[in-house]
């Protein structure tokens, strides 16, 4: 079961390694998932005290008002035999065996985050300590709530501590162990109020009652220890801490523990309850527990650890592939960006995503109703057939049919048409993808390339209708005297309303025909010129001057949003963490 503990250790160091600590932050936290023991207390409940008796080492900061100011993440490690060691995360491959110096750089660390104020920080400090002498075993040490600010300490700081020990407990994988002094009334506790807040059955929570020894004559801690006054789901543990005293003559922690098992075997009211009193009691019963946790955990870590993997990865592919550093690297990655940009286009063109129907809506509505709204017939009006015919005329009056009439009336008519049909042709561009930078620019100037061509081609379709009349239409039409077609008639009956009006009706005929040919022929001219070559060669400009650009100008495009690189790497860093657990709770399965 000692594999376990480790095992967790172990996750624990590679989280805070990796910034994962139980801050809030927008990514997926393994810690939060992970059991601990967090050790909650106020100020002068022993709280020191008593993991200074489970380490059995002088190693904790002391002093007045607040002296832990960060969490401290303690994990103990059982060894045989050697010497007696710590470390710290921070400071990788340097062995304290002098437990004074551990105090000075607790100090120190807490120091080089919170400045020389007297402010808190949530970042935790990492100590390892190896030892004959403890069991396997991880505890938090959180900083001691306080009713008041002492000098040098903003308002806040009461609220500050309080949420801070809060956002630890508050958390269902972590187990509260609550410090209480034996010679305060248990009412008043802080631990007990903030635990009771958290854990309102005590199901996580163990009660440890200090200064026993402390209380006043006449009095005892028996009903809070046989869980009469007090009630957890777990018995209390009464531990006798060194007297300052002790501390001030540097009392071997051994001996000090030795004194402890004394007290409670020889007192009258404790005796019965002797086998269950004691740090070291408190050190074997709580790693029992924790172990008994993890190993009911590990099926769920499991399944987040394997849920996590899927959507950092997920994220991460969307995010893309850093940049690479070499310029044969920046342009494969170009070329990459620009073939993802370029399908994307004709799938939009072929309907495979949203975009292509638009198309089809320009030439089937927009097209027609801008021809429609052009109202020939207005433009054949009376009038203005009479004006083109006698101008046409000229000085000499038609002698069968105003030929050089109809040809001015139906060009008049068809020019008209150019303007719905270059419509049709600037519609198309409103409905490319677009993209940041170059290979966006480059797709707009190769689209508007197009377009003038488009356009070019389309108009001649227009302009050829004006230059050429199908001929066959006016020869079907019938060439009697009634329509026009007796020479005999003079001028004056040849200008006159029923003549005129069927000289504009078989004009709006003829035009009606052409815009019906116009509507299929247009959007052919615009596929061809327009949407086929944008499929074919949106981006082969852009390719050609693609390949004489220098290796700083493919950094230059491929400049990157630094928000963007910024996730990708704390991505990429939570994903090594959470591969690596899996890794880890993986061998422990195996091993057993």
């Amino acid at each position: 079961m000692e594999t376990l503990i480790s095992l967790v250790n172990k996750l624990q160091r590679a989280c805070t390694a990796l910034g994962d600590h139980g801050e809030e932050n927008a990514l997926p936290t393994l810690w939060d998932s992970l059991p601990a023991i967090a050790v909650v207390g106020g100020q002068s409940s022993g709280k020191s005290s008593v993991l200074e008796s489970v380490v059995g080492k002088d190693f904790l900061p002391r002093g007045s008002g607040i002296v832990t100011r960060r969490p401290l993440v303690l994990q103990l490690h059982r060894i045989n035999e050697g010497q007696e060691y710590a470390e710290f995360l921070h400071l990788p491959r340097k062995k304290f065996t002098d437990f004074a110096l551990v105090r000075k750089e607790i100090s120190d660390e807490t120091d080089r985050e919170t400045g020389r104020s007297k402010q808190v920080s949530t970042v935790p400090i990492y100590l390892s300590i190896y030892s004959p002498n403890v069991v396997n075993l991880t505890l938090i040490d959180l900083p001691g709530l306080t009713k008041v600010a002492v000098e040098g300490q903003p308002d806040s700081i009461v609220g500050d501590i309080e949420n801070m020990v809060r956002s630890f407990i508050e958390k269902p994988n972590c187990i509260i162990l609550a410090i209480s002094p034996a010679n305060q009334d248990l009412a008043t506790s802080d631990a007990i109020k903030i635990s009771r807040e958290v854990d309102p059955k005590g199901e996580r929570t163990f009660g440890v009652l200090t200064k026993i020894d402390l209380m006043d004559k006449g009095t005892d801690a028996v009903d809070i220890l046989e869980g009469k006054s007090y009630r957890l789901q777990f018995p209390w543990i009464g531990v006798v801490n060194r007297s300052q005293a002790d501390i001030n003559k540097s009392v071997d922690m051994i001996a000090a523990r030795r004194r402890e098992r004394e007290y409670f075997s020889n007192a009258p009211e404790y005796k019965h309850l002797a086998h269950r009193m004691g740090s070291e009691h408190l050190g074997t019963m709580l790693s029992k527990h924790l172990e008994q946790v993890i190993k009911s955990r590990i099926p769920g870590i499991q399944s987040l650890i394997s849920k996590t993997i899927i959507e950092l990865e997920g994220e991460l592919s969307r995010l893309g592939k850093p940049i690479a550093a070499d310029s044969g690297g920046k342009m494969y990655a170009i070329m990459e960006i620009c073939r993802v940009f370029d399908q994307i286009y004709k799938e939009h063109l072929d309907g495979v995503r949203p975009g292509g129907e638009k198309v089809y809506n320009v030439f089937d509505n927009q097209l027609p109703a801008a021809i429609k709204r052009l109202q020939f017939d207005k433009h054949l009006s009376m009038e203005n057939v009479r004006k083109l015919i006698t101008e046409a005329d000229g000085y000499q009056p038609h002698l069968i049919a105003p030929e050089q009439g109809y040809r001015r009336l139906i060009e008049s008519s068809l020019v008209s048409i150019r303007g719905p049909a270059e419509a049709a042709v600037d519609a198309e561009l409103k409905q490319y993808p677009s993209l940041k930078v170059e290979v966006g620019n480059a797709a707009v100037d190769s689209l508007e390339r197009m377009r003038n061509e488009s356009k070019r081609a389309t108009l001649k379709l227009v302009d050829m209708e004006c230059c050429y009349l199908t001929v066959d239409f006016f020869r079907k039409l019938p060439q009697d005297a009634e329509k026009g077609g007796n020479p005999t008639h003079s001028i004056f009956d040849r200008y006159n309303d029923s003549y005129l009006r069927r000289i504009g009706t078989t004009v709006l005929s003829y035009v009606n025909m052409v815009c019906a040919s116009l509507r299929n022929s247009i959007p052919k001219s615009i596929v061809y010129c327009q949407v086929r070559e944008a499929k074919r060669t949106l981006l082969d400009h852009f390719f050609a001057e693609l390949g004489k650009k220098e290796t700083k100008q493919l950094s230059s495009m491929l400049d990157e949003d630094p928000a963007v690189m910024e996730r990708r790497a704390a991505l990429a860093k939570r994903l090594e963490l959470y591969r690596s657990a899996q890794a880890e709770i993986d061998a422990v399965a195996w091993a057993k």
